[in-house]
């Protein structure tokens, strides 16, 4: 059967007509919910920090233009005080790009890389998706409810240089109608604070009152299979509730089914590839 050809792939005016209708959508969203999204920061930090993740800002990225690198740290140099010292009140929920704003060369932001079809490309403020892997790497340790998460589900597109986090609990946004977002649904208050320095983007949530509980991210079941000529990347992404008092876990909740097909090659996979089983795990 012939692939049905979408509007926004006929031609690149057809493509930016569909952007255009999609973020007026999303900013008629924005008007309905305008009273809960999260707008008011504070230069005092919350007492309570529930968790904190530093994440390295040139990183190796298989044969990515070292150039691009340094750009999305300029970016990331922008975009970090437009998010710093967030209040997500009870009710409130947190959006990224409604603090972020577009990401214009008027801004001062530089071209940077993004992902776009499971490949590589280039665009001004490149590189944002790293802030917001960072963010929904913090938000998974608390209580907090992710209300709009896009992923990369379907492409491995860098070997694992270095990884501190499991593959799978990455982000993709796009200004505007890609959004990240969380909702606080406690009845304490939360905070962002992020920076940057010379190394690393930082990031902290916090809150006024200590948790009774801690959070766990854990990847099993991962491995490489051959299927076809193809190599694909597998496993699954569990969050851990556990009480702090007596170390038992309270739930543990299956978050991320992984199965994407890795696009650098083999010589560049450091664990075996097994061959696939005839029943393989499904795209989540």
């Amino acid at each position: 059967m012939k692939q049905r050809i979408l509007f926004c792939q006929l031609c690149p005016a057809a493509y930016q007509v569909s952007v255009w209708k999609c973020r007026m959508v999303r900013n008629l969203q924005n008007l309905f919910c305008s009273g809960k999204l999260a707008k008011q920061k504070s230069d005092k930090r919350l007492p309570v920090v529930v968790y904190k993740h530093n994440s390295l800002m040139r990183r190796k990225l298989g044969n990515v233009n070292l150039a691009l690198q340094e750009h999305k740290v300029t970016n990331l140099n922008i975009a970090a005080p437009k998010v710093c010292g967030i209040v997500i009140q009870p009710g409130e929920i947190f959006s990224f790009w409604k603090l972020v704003g577009a990401c214009s060369a008027k801004k001062g932001y530089q071209v940077g890389l993004i992902i776009k079809n499971g490949q590589t490309s280039q665009d001004i403020g490149g590189g944002m998706c790293q802030f917001t892997n960072l963010i929904h790497w913090l938000v998974l340790h608390t209580p907090l409810d992710i209300v709009e998460h896009h992923h990369h589900d379907m492409w491995d597109l860098f070997p694992d240089y270095g990884r501190t986090v499991p593959f799978g609990t990455g982000t993709s946004i796009f200004y505007n109608y890609l959004d990240y977002r969380f909702q606080n649904n406690t009845a304490q208050p939360y905070q962002l604070w992020v920076y940057t320095n010379d190394v690393y983007l930082c990031g902290e949530i916090r809150t006024t009152l200590p948790l009774n509980v801690k959070y766990h991210i854990k990847a099993e079941d991962e491995r490489f299979i051959c299927k076809e000529n193809d190599i694909f990347r597998t496993g699954k992404i569990f969050r851990e509730c556990v009480d702090k008092a007596t170390g038992t876990v309270l739930f543990k909740t299956l978050i991320k089914t992984n199965y994407a097909k890795v696009m650098y090659p083999k010589s560049q996979i450091t664990a075996p590839v097994y061959p696939a089983e005839k029943t393989v795990l499904s795209q989540s």
